[in-house]
């Protein structure tokens, strides 16, 4: 009987109803309550990727801001995201409700690499458990202490020193200052700094810096929308997958080589501390290998490409307004002189350069939309229903751009730091995100900018090579970084 039906069904009448059916199982797969935050037109399976600037996407957003208001919903293939806008609606989903948005969505593309573990990707307690730890350790380790801030001017004179060798010829500063503070998170995490001429640092760096431009590939934006389909086609993506494997392995080989002469009474750095939480076996399954090399990769990550990404955007500042690397590089004269390395009691006394260092972060925006979170329960914002399980973006460029909170927000201006002299903390500066998964490495990443930042600055006048003209092109990664630029480190 049915073999009757199938062969009396023709091609044609057989691809209706297969069109017919997934319209019907896309519109039942993206049902939203009524008073679900409002969204454009929307397109079956496709959703609203015919809207998107894809080079640039937060000129979309701002154009949907415009329209919608301050929180509305975009679709992309499988994915929905509810796009939260202005300082309030930020701290209310972030803050005053934080607790209702502690999960991070499943993205098809880090799912796959890192099985959702860790300390970016991973949820409830495991999530929980990852960062109590992470935190602790890395304070054992001198995080805010006399200790790191020595390693990190080590670190700075390192830096110097290989700037120095261009002897004031043009170079690209991206893989030095990469070496620079990923030295500073390897050796938190593996117990030693590399040489920067190393082969196996050199490959790891090499690995990580094109994983995240990578990310930034058409192809890869893709595969978060349609993973069933692009995971069977080629493109960056798949190349991705192949330089993860490979980091994956250098950081196991790392961890083979702790568990050799590891000494349960004596922890040398992270991955130690790490294996004596995985022998004390809890039984709750927090604390596995799996989960610690995932761990290591996002410490990898995240304390190498937003750091190294901002202080290459501040050289490029100061090479296009040398009127304002002249006042910083004064203000370092009057109180530090060249006598000595910069230190962290520097900063109170200097406004200028931490009014310059800020101002770099807000006008860089190098993670726009932040990381994304999903809630854990239905809740209501600003009078819509988001229910459970529905993904989330705060608009961190909406905040830190408000006309509304900034004199000139579109101007690279480091007076919106100061009042009366004095450095000025503004309450619409969100770089590193607020509440309870705000960036754990907002305190080493904000020692780091200060001391490798006013280490360059107190040696070198930046300067863009003879007959160039800079450029504040970006591109689009994991974060948004400067298009490759050639820069004059002029010894003063």
């Amino acid at each position: 009987m049915l073999r009757f039906l199938w062969d009396s069904i023709s091609i044609q009448v057989f691809l209706v109803f297969l069109v017919v059916f997934l319209l019907v199982a896309d519109y039942m797969k993206h049902r939203k309550p009524k008073d679900f935050p409002p969204q454009p037109f929307y397109l079956p399976i496709l959703g609203h990727m015919y809207l998107m600037n894809f080079n640039n996407p937060m000129v979309t957003f701002q154009k949907l801001t415009e329209k919608y208001g301050n929180i509305f919903s975009v679709e992309m293939g499988t994915s929905s995201f509810v796009i939260v806008n202005g300082l309030h609606l930020v701290k209310e989903v972030l803050v005053n409700q934080g607790e209702n948005f502690l999960d991070r969505p499943k993205m098809p593309l880090d799912g796959d690499i890192f099985s959702n573990r860790g300390l970016i990707s991973s949820n409830g307690h495991l999530w929980k458990q990852q960062r109590r730890f992470t935190l602790s350790t890395l304070r054992n380790f001198g995080l805010g202490k006399r200790s790191l801030e020595e390693r990190i001017q080590e670190e700075c004179r390192y830096l110097v020193d290989a700037f120095g060798d261009e002897q004031g010829r043009p170079f690209d500063p991206h893989l030095k200052i990469n070496k620079a503070i990923s030295n500073i998170i390897c050796s938190l995490t593996f117990g030693n700094r590399f040489d920067y001429h190393d082969e196996d640092f050199q490959k790891l760096l090499q690995l990580i810096d094109e994983i995240v431009h990578l990310h930034g590939a058409i192809t890869t934006q893709l595969y978060n929308v349609f993973p069933s389909i692009m995971k069977f086609l080629p493109g960056p993506h798949q190349t991705i997958f192949r330089k993860v494997r490979l980091l994956k392995n250098f950081v196991k080989e790392r961890i083979d080589k702790h568990k050799e002469d590891w000494n349960p009474s004596e922890s040398r750095d992270f991955i130690d501390c790490y294996l004596q939480e995985i022998a004390k076996d809890n039984g709750d399954g927090t604390f596995q290998e799996e989960n610690l090399v995932a761990c290591v990769l996002d410490l990898l990550f995240a304390g190498t490409e937003t750091t190294s990404t901002t202080i290459r955007w501040a050289l490029l500042y100061m090479a296009m307004y040398p009127e304002i690397q002249a006042r910083v590089q004064a203000e370092i004269d009057t109180v530090i002189g060249q006598g000595r390395q910069p230190a962290l009691d520097d900063r109170s006394n200097m406004p200028y350069t931490n009014a310059v260092i800020h101002e770099v972060q807000r006008k860089s925006n190098i993670v726009p939309l932040g990381v994304p979170r999903m809630t854990v329960k239905d809740t209501v914002v600003d009078g819509f229903r988001i229910p459970k399980g529905t993904a989330l973006a705060p608009n961190l460029t909406a905040v830190m751009f408000d006309k509304n909170k900034w004199e000139t927000p579109d101007t690279f201006n480091p007076g919106h730091f100061l009042k009366d002299g004095q450095f000025w903390k503004r309450e619409s500066f969100l770089p590193f995100s607020i509440g309870k998964r705000s960036c754990p490495g907002e305190l080493l990443a904000r020692t780091e900018l200060f001391l490798f930042f006013t280490a360059l600055l107190q040696k070198f006048t930046f300067q863009a090579p003879p007959d160039t003209t800079l450029s504040l092109q970006h591109t689009v990664g994991i974060a948004v970084s400067p298009k490759p630029y050639k820069i004059c480190a002029v010894p003063r």
